[in-house]
């Protein structure tokens, strides 16, 4: 095993590294129950609407943190951890993409984050002061 492989075996070993691996795996958890409730729901009802929100809010952050499991598991060899760590990042990526319409808090954020973005980066022209 290569240095630098061994640091990250000692480090998802150490309280830190379980620590971290233990709240993504939160974040991993609850993210896939609210995407059941947002399945199980009846369409454009409020409780559908929460849980398409959370899910699309914490589907990014969830895949990171799989996909980090999935990698110490992969250092550690540990085969089976690595093949249902992929499954479960399949899945999160595949429900996350299947369903695009669904009515939620960021559906036509992206334009309105842009639009304040170039806002505030825009430089502000101001009128140089009469010398004279």
């Amino acid at each position: 095993m290569s240095p630098g492989m061994e640091s990250v075996a000692a480090f998802s070993g150490s309280m830190q590294g379980q620590m971290l691996l233990a709240l993504g795996q939160t974040i991993v958890v609850v993210c896939v129950c609210f995407d059941m409730v947002r399945e199980l729901s009846v369409p454009r009802s409020h409780r559908r609407y929460v849980a398409s929100t959370v899910f699309r809010t914490l589907a990014i952050p969830s895949i990171v943190a799989n996909a980090l499991t999935v990698f110490v598991a992969l250092v550690m060899a540990s085969w089976v951890d690595v093949v249902m760590g992929m499954f479960v990042l399949v899945a999160i990526v595949f429900r996350f993409h299947h369903n695009q319409d669904e009515d939620n808090w960021w559906k036509g954020k992206g334009r309105k984050l842009a639009r304040w973005a170039r806002r505030q980066f825009a430089g502000r022209t101001a009128a140089a002061p009469a010398l004279g």
